[in-house]
């Protein structure tokens, strides 16, 4: 879908909202109080009703868009822009296409849906071989904090990746290869071999077989997964064992340098989120919008808890 489609789809909010309502029933509506997925609708209230407690749920309830005063076609138009955009759109520029008066709010509608990302991403697990590295992104600087001389690590976040690697032979030439499926990120508040293996036993099936260097983080990885084969950190081990994690570490900061102005540390997630649920769905085309619209439907507060 292109801009062009939206405009001729989604012409209303009314239009908007009944596509929003046939995506919430397709989800499934959870009633909060009981659990339930049997509901009907109320027309005249646009909320359905628990047949099971009786407990409403408006159209909004439950979803990334809860409490949000914005029409909703304001959310899909934003999501239109984030999803139409290969690289992503800043929050002045989007503020600008909307002609809506204040950034702050642009900015906090994107980071919702920059959360919403994150959340239907972390329903995925990763199988398979497994390539793992960590990256450091720079990120901007707290007023007033002064650096001290070679502390440079101070305005960087380590964010662990994590990248499917599928191998393959060429059938003619019997050549190695391999191509890449599902990626995830992960800001890690430190570098101790703890963070990651939680990171790892949260992420990836036990039946996985992963990738690294020698860091001495990942001395307990063999303990999660069926198999751990380390390498040597060289040129030529993240030109082929470690390639697609690094592939997608280069990627996301020259895409984060071209698009953003400064990042904050605490927000840093948030864009990365955004990244990995693009390159999750990178074949996806024009149906992008479609399932970023999915991912705002669910009921979260069944999902996350």
């Amino acid at each position: 879908m292109n801009i062009l489609k939206f405009v001729s789809v989604y012409p209303d909010e009314q239009s908007c909202r009944d596509n929003f309502k046939e995506l919430r029933e397709k989800e499934g509506v959870i009633c909060k109080k009981c659990k339930s997925k049997t509901h009907y609708w109320l027309k005249n209230k646009e909320q359905w009703q628990c047949t099971g407690c009786d407990f409403r749920t408006t159209l909004r309830s439950g979803t990334i868009m809860q409490a949000s005063k914005l029409p909703i076609r304001t959310w899909y138009l934003a999501m239109a822009f984030m999803s139409f955009s290969k690289k992503g759109i800043s929050a002045s520029e989007l503020q600008r296409q909307l002609d809506h008066s204040r950034y702050d709010t642009i900015w906090a509608l994107m980071h919702k849906i920059r959360t919403a990302m994150g959340l239907r991403d972390s329903l995925y697990g990763l199988n398979e071989s497994i390539e793992m590295d960590e990256g450091f992104f720079s990120i901007a600087t707290p007023k007033g904090t002064k650096l001290k001389r070679g502390k440079g690590s101070q305005k960087q976040k380590n964010v662990a990746v994590l990248a499917e690697s599928i191998p393959l032979e060429n059938i003619e030439t019997g050549e190695k290869m391999s191509y890449t499926g599902y990626y995830k990120m992960k800001v890690l508040e430190t570098q101790k071999a703890e963070s990651i293996n939680e990171y790892l036993e949260e992420n990836i099936n036990d039946m996985s077989i992963v990738f690294s260097d020698k860091s001495k983080s990942y001395v307990d990885i063999s303990d999660f997964v069926d198999a751990h084969y380390t390498e040597k950190s060289t040129n030529e081990t993240t030109n082929t064992t470690l390639k697609w994690v690094h592939i997608a570490i280069s990627n996301a900061k020259r895409n984060f340098l071209g698009v953003y102005h400064k990042i904050e540390g605490k927000y840093l997630q948030l864009y990365l989120n955004e990244f990995c649920y693009k390159l999750n769905r990178r074949y996806f085309g024009n149906r992008l919008f479609d399932r970023l619209s999915i991912a705002l439907a669910c009921s979260y507060w069944y999902v996350s808890g």
